[in-house]
């Protein structure tokens, strides 16, 4: 079971983000692939986090979605009201094949 199904339990209107997959920097700065939309909780709440880097760094959203998204760091993500932020770092959280656990992917942005 993953995060979405058991989030749609209590939650029948989950919203939509739309994810651009950071694709690099070019001659004319960063670039991003295609917008992949997504069902995601999101939780806006401002915390300090660990970028990939080892770097402290502050978060101020992080998205609850399913596993299988591929989202680098640096994606540019387009919340539900239309803000938009880049990823800091994801974390997979797999259930390790306890069904008691919701898989999920934990996106942590600016």
């Amino acid at each position: 079971m993953d995060i979405i199904d058991v989030l749609s339990q209590v939650m029948p209107a989950l919203p939509t983000v739309a994810i651009e997959p950071y694709a690099g920097s070019g001659a004319y700065g960063d670039t991003w692939g295609p917008a992949v939309s997504v069902l995601a909780f999101v939780d806006a709440a401002r915390r300090v986090v660990r970028a990939a880097d080892g770097s402290q760094v502050v978060s101020e959203t992080t998205l609850y979605t399913r596993l299988g998204v591929t989202v680098p760091a640096r994606s540019r993500i387009t919340l539900p009201d239309g803000a938009v932020t880049l990823v800091i770092v994801t974390k997979r959280r797999d259930g390790a094949g306890n069904g008691a656990l919701p898989e999920h992917l934990e996106i942590v942005c600016e």
